[in-house]
């Protein structure tokens, strides 16, 4: 018969004996900072994709880190359709604040949604490496003066530089040399989103 008493009795393997500490805090970073995990980041140096170590372990322990963040006050959210996750605030206290990142979010992508159908381009061509937002692009996007009335209007009144960067810090964008840029598969599945809400109004 077990001793209820005895020290082994106690030692049931918790979830947390399997997840180094260093790795739940370099995630818990990662979504203070606004951004998502996606399944795949741009390597500039190789020029591909590789894996995000951080996704495959938020999502080999899901239920781990579902858990852990809802004590936190927090839902973790995992979009199977972009494959990305990301962190809801539970609580209306930061409302405003998430309101206003959001905002800015989609007021980037929808312009660059915009500009990318007046050019007669397929938007699938955003979140290719190889196409997305070439020089010309860019070159367009910063002269024009209703773009860059739209972006002073959210705040980004360095013009088109500070959106990109907003969107590259947050893992919605990636930079595929030094002057082309393309959407992540969140960013693509927010610009989807947004255009299929576009089209209903």
């Amino acid at each position: 018969m077990t001793d209820l008493n005895s020290p082994k009795s106690h030692q049931a393997k918790s979830s947390f004996d399997e997840i180094l500490p260093a790795h739940s805090a370099a995630l818990y970073r990662e979504f203070q900072a606004g951004r998502v995990v996606v399944r795949e980041l741009w390597d500039n140096n190789r020029s591909e994709f590789v894996s995000n170590p951080l996704y495959n372990l938020l999502y080999n322990h899901l239920s781990h880190f579902r858990t852990f963040y809802q004590h936190l006050g927090c839902e973790l959210v995992f979009n199977d359709q972009g494959s990305f996750f990301f962190l809801k605030e539970s609580n209306d206290d930061d409302n405003e604040e998430h309101d206003e990142n959001a905002f800015r979010v989609q007021v980037v992508l929808l312009l660059i949604g915009r500009y990318f159908a007046r050019s007669g381009r397929d938007l699938d061509y955003l979140a290719r490496p190889d196409a997305g937002l070439g020089e010309q692009d860019l070159a367009a996007l910063s002269t024009d003066e209703e773009y860059l009335e739209i972006l002073r209007a959210a705040r980004f009144d360095k013009g088109l530089p500070e959106a990109l960067d907003y969107l590259d810090k947050r893992n919605l964008l990636f930079r595929s040399g030094a002057s082309r840029y393309f959407l992540s598969s969140a960013g693509m599945h927010f610009l989807e989103e947004l255009v299929r809400e576009y089209e209903q109004v």
